[in-house]
């Protein structure tokens, strides 16, 4: 084990050259990031998890009930043993050989099995109130850690001018604001990791799966070489968009479609702008040029940034979704009434619909006519695409 511990904190992997983890140790007139700092992330990761089931219950729950959020759930299929059998042990979606075995084997005309499924799928579907609830959460996170981020950074010289964040480094002392923020964002991602197997299950699981671990990565791996200055840049930068989403979200679920489709508006812009310009014109600039002609290159130093171009293409993915949607959007928008968000269910995203998500229409009308039927803009759960920041 010691030999393995030595292999793997090999100074000449994590640090520049000439620089060992003596020189980074703690003193009284310096603090400097330690790796063990980062094991007080488990413990805070629970309190949160903790907060969040309070706050869901006792605040935004309230809220939801008085914007009429539903709290009732979808219409209970009828009890049937062998359709329950298909639909757990073989499949949600008969394909029409099956449907047809199974209405003669009930007597049940074709429409009545296909109904029934749609029925039973839609059981398994979150609430509009469970939706709220985990919006709201998020919502008042990102804006809190995006606030405090932004509080904190406008005193910092890093901000202003980037190449601060490599004049004498690795000897950047630590700073209680700094820690704290690093420790908050680490133990939020990993909360988002616990609780994604019991939240709402999205298409998009795995890609948000590997998106919490390039955060909880990049966040480590800049901790523990002491790049936090330009890792404190690349959070607050991503988690700008991150409650507007929220937000567009809710207002959504609240059935304020002019708000929603205002709040998608600026999150696009924000998110693109911020994403696919500023961050790699600024912050990918800075550890890949500024650190280079500064630092230099060593091992840790390519990993680091290998990662965050692995983000930026995590970023190209996710705007390009946002584009589709309003392109799609535009397309399907009546003339002189364009709306982002007015598209049928069944272009809706894969991020923010759950997996088996899909229209509730009686078999036989189109989705744009089940749209137009229901009195709604077919925007619940489409757009929100929701990337999380390094939630991404």
């Amino acid at each position: 084990m010691a030999g393995i511990l030595a292999w793997f904190w090999n100074e000449r992997f994590w640090l520049p050259h000439n620089v060992t983890w003596a020189d980074l140790k703690n003193t009284e007139e310096a603090t400097f990031p330690q790796a063990e700092d980062l094991y007080l992330a488990f413990p805070l990761a629970f309190c949160i998890f903790m907060v969040r089931l309070l706050f869901e219950r006792f605040v935004a729950k309230p809220c939801a009930i008085a914007l009429n959020i539903q709290v009732n759930g979808p219409q209970i299929a009828q009890p049937n043993a062998i359709l329950e059998k298909v639909f757990t042990a073989i499949t949600k979606h008969p394909d029409e050989k099956r449907l047809e075995g199974l209405s003669k084997q009930l007597d049940w005309d074709v429409r009545s099995i296909q109904r029934w499924f749609r029925q039973r799928r839609n059981q398994e579907k979150p609430s509009t109130l469970k939706r709220f609830c985990e919006s709201m959460w998020r919502f008042s996170f990102y804006l809190y850690v995006f606030t405090y981020g932004v509080r904190f950074l406008k005193k910092t010289p890093w901000l202003w001018n980037t190449k601060h964040c490599w004049y004498n480094y690795p000897y950047q002392p630590l700073t209680a604001d700094l820690h704290y923020y690093y420790i908050l964002e680490l133990s939020f991602y990993w909360s988002l990791m616990f609780s994604q197997f019991t939240d709402i299950k999205r298409k998009d699981f795995g890609i948000m799966f590997l998106h919490h671990l390039v955060s909880i990565f990049l966040i480590t791996f800049s901790y523990v070489n002491n790049m936090a200055r330009v890792g404190t840049l690349v959070l607050c930068l991503h988690d700008s968009a991150d409650a507007l989403l929220e937000a567009a979200k809710m207002a959504n679920y609240a059935k304020f479609q002019k708000i929603c489709d205002l709040l998608f508006v600026m999150f696009a812009m924000v998110f693109i702008t911020t994403r696919l310009g500023i961050y790699p014109l600024w912050v990918l600039n800075t550890t890949l040029f500024e650190s280079w002609e500064i630092v230099g290159p060593y091992p840790s130093w390519w990993v680091f940034n290998i990662l965050l171009l692995l983000v930026l293409g995590l970023n190209c993915f996710w705007s390009f979704l946002i584009i589709k949607i309003a392109c799609k959007a535009i397309s399907k928008g009546k003339a002189g009434k364009w709306n982002p968000l007015h598209v049928s269910k069944d272009d809706r995203s894969d991020i923010e619909s759950s997996s088996d998500d899909e229209d509730s229409e009686p078999p036989g009308k189109s989705p744009h006519t089940a749209t137009a039927t229901n009195g709604t803009s077919g925007t619940n759960g489409y757009l929100l695409t929701g990337p999380c920041s390094v939630d991404d």
